[in-house]
């Protein structure tokens, strides 16, 4: 179901992707938890389908979410962290939060020379 919501994505029918990955975002809550990496891809899935639409808080509010429970889980210097760090940069930048946004791009950057 979330390679089909990602076609959807891809094809910019937002709707059905939306609907499809909430859906999956969901049972993977349920079926997995919360905090288990595929739970957290499919919730990185529909940030990036808000993303795309401009409805940056939305986007937002999972995006920090992932990012947060990664660091938790993963640790700060794991690709996956790294990666919703990034994600939430670009979302940061893309509703106006340029000075946030380099911020959290210079610290992932850090963390991943670091490595």
């Amino acid at each position: 179901m979330a390679m089909v919501g990602l076609a959807y994505s891809l094809n910019g029918q937002w709707d059905d992707a939306e609907k499809l990955e909430m859906q999956v975002m969901e049972t993977s809550k349920t079926k997995l938890g919360v905090d288990h990496p595929s739970t957290l891809t499919s919730m990185a899935n529909l940030a990036s389908t808000l993303w795309k639409q401009g409805r940056w808080d939305d986007a937002e509010k999972l995006d920090v979410q992932v990012m947060e429970t990664r660091k938790t889980k993963l640790g700060m210097d794991h690709p996956d962290t790294l990666t919703g760090m990034n994600n939430l940069a670009f979302t940061w930048k893309g509703s106006g939060k340029e000075i946030e946004a380099v911020r959290l791009m210079e610290e992932s950057l850090d963390i991943w020379k670091a490595k």
